[in-house]
């Protein structure tokens, strides 16, 4: 009886590890990391595999991930000790060989069942959809790393500029301005009067004293803060554009070759 007590533990534990392995990835998933980053995160946190990696620098600098990584180290004390004392009562309970080897069977075929369960993608898009409605009502983890998701450590920023007389921008609505020709965007406009445009449209005009909130590349950005109106300005002006089809080009190139190896992954599958 102490055999099937302790058997019954063991594959309780090892689907709760599944399960809490997997609720845990869904949650650092929602704090931003990326999918393969938070699955190798929460497997190394609930095993007690330590790593220095990037990703784990990731969670050590955000409060909200390094509680989600807190809570699966406590988990994993609990789940060792249970796991060791479900093996002795499994195999150490037994009084005899045939029924230790009937244990063992058993074991290994439920082991296998949940490995199978735990690679099964129907099975993961269900349990994700079902984790992600319950942390999302009973949590708030939709805490972003805005640095990551927008790539800020690459060669992309998002700064304010205080628009002075005689800058380019001034008297210039965003239609006109088209910013995006140079690889900048518009998040927002701190007008002089305390007022916020959130998300402006294509005729919100830039005045005098307004603080920009943009997002771009780091030489476009800093181009954009220096440009005054003048020849010199609009010299400048150009010279971004050609610059911003010449990485879009760039871009368009890398898709294409993307694509292409993504058909042929397809092909050699099929």
């Amino acid at each position: 009886m102490l055999g099937i007590v302790g058997l019954i533990a063991i594959l309780v534990v090892l689907g709760l590890s599944l399960a809490i392995t997997r609720l845990a990835t869904v949650a650092l998933v929602m704090t931003g990391l990326s999918e393969e980053a938070a699955a190798f995160q929460a497997r190394s946190a609930l095993t007690g595999t330590g790593f220095t990696t990037h990703e784990s620098e990731q969670v050590v600098d955000h409060p909200v991930r390094r509680r989600i990584v807190g809570w699966l180290m406590i988990l994993r004390s609990a789940g060792v000790f249970t796991v060791i004392t479900s093996l002795l009562l499994t195999f150490g309970g037994s009084s005899d060989d045939v029924t230790r080897l009937s244990h063992l069977a058993w074991l290994v075929a439920a082991v296998i069942l949940l490995f199978l369960m735990a690679r099964s993608k129907w099975v993961e898009r269900r349990l994700d959809a079902l984790m992600t409605r319950a942390l999302e009502r009973w949590t708030d983890l939709r805490v972003r790393d805005y640095s990551r998701l927008l790539n800020l450590s690459g060669d992309y920023m998002v700064t304010d500029i205080k628009l002075n007389e005689g800058d380019w921008l001034v008297g210039q609505t965003l239609r006109e301005a088209d910013l995006p020709a140079e690889g900048v965007n518009i998040l927002g406009i701190h007008r002089q009067d305390g007022s916020y445009v959130g998300v402006p449209q294509a005729d919100t005009e830039f005045y005098e004293g307004d603080t920009v909130v943009l997002y771009g590349r780091n030489d476009a950005v800093d181009d954009l803060n220096k440009r005054r109106k003048g020849p010199a300005g609009e010299a400048a002006r150009s010279a971004a554009v050609s610059k911003q089809e010449s990485e879009l080009s760039e871009q368009e190139a890398q898709e294409r070759e993307h694509e292409r190896k993504r058909e042929q992954e397809e092909t050699d599958d099929g």
